[in-house]
């Protein structure tokens, strides 16, 4: 492994580990972290260690999932391949299906202007009148996109958008306010005047390095441009404010052809671990 690659997974693992820590409390369980959320938001993931004590053990990945269901949560574990690899074979051994994401970085100078691609793309910012709708909207867009995964056009829309932003908590407004107005996270949306927002996706950084999730666009809005055009917004955003890191983890092979598109390059597998197999 080249001395550039090293630095680059080195400073994601950093990352991993220091995303959940001012929104979670910290349990360990042998060479494993959990963090466990503590208020509004997606629930957090166990994932390995970061003080060499080793590759974690199949009684360790028992430990932290025995946990996990007591408290509620869901059994997620997450890693990246290239710097822990023997967890794989440990994971699936242990009865967990894991998904093999291909783990990519943002090249800079191969990173389009936004404007060019034909997609207008909206920042949200806690001081627009319409931030907590726009906050439902994103959100909404995520929970219809992602539930029918790849990058087929497909039936839901809109209307499905529309319903899936009722009752959205409050809380998740203001922790979604909050973490963008002290530079933690930016989200976006896309979409047109006649149709609403169709697509959407989010950033979070700590320090210098940000990782793009949550992109997803509305089944039948696909074929668009729409995802590229979030992602490539989000990337000049994070760049032009300082982040000299980009990365994020395509859900396939297929939907990484989109990020290619935009500037990222393949550096590695993330992966990510439940019971039931995660759809890319």
């Amino acid at each position: 492994m080249d001395s550039e690659r090293t630095d680059l997974l080195d400073r994601l693992e950093r990352f991993y580990d220091a995303v959940p820590r001012d929104a979670a409390r910290v349990e360990d369980h042998g060479g494993l972290v959990l963090f466990v959320r503590e208020g509004p938001g997606w629930p957090f993931y166990a994932r390995p260690r970061r003080d060499g004590t080793g590759s974690p053990t199949l009684a360790d990945v028992a430990a932290v999932r025995t946990r996990q269901r007591e408290l509620g949560l869901p059994e997620a574990l997450e890693w990246v391949h290239d710097t822990t690899p023997a967890l794989l074979a440990v994971a699936r051994s242990g009865g967990l299906c894991v998904l093999e994401a291909p783990l990519m970085v943002l090249d800079p100078a191969a990173l389009p202007n936004p404007a060019e691609l034909g997609v207008p793309v909206r920042l949200l910012d806690p001081a627009d009148e319409d931030f907590d709708s726009a906050v439902a909207a994103r959100r909404a867009v995520a929970a219809v996109g992602f539930a029918a995964p790849g990058t087929g056009r497909g039936g839901a829309g809109p209307a499905d958008r529309d319903a899936a932003m009722i009752g959205l908590d409050a809380a998740a407004v203001d922790e979604e306010r909050s973490r963008i107005a002290d530079g933690s996270r930016l989200s976006a949306l896309a979409g047109t005047p006649t149709e609403g927002p169709l697509a959407s996706g989010m950033a979070l950084r700590v320090g210098d390095v940000a990782e793009i999730a949550g992109v997803a666009t509305l089944p039948t809005a696909r074929r668009r441009g729409l995802g590229a055009a979030v992602t490539a917004t989000l990337a000049r955003a994070l760049l032009d404010t300082g982040t000299d890191l980009v990365f994020l983890s395509a859900g396939s092979e297929e939907i990484a052809r989109v990020y290619l598109r935009v500037g990222f390059r393949r550096i590695g597998t993330a992966c990510i671990a439940s019971p039931t197999p995660a759809h890319p």
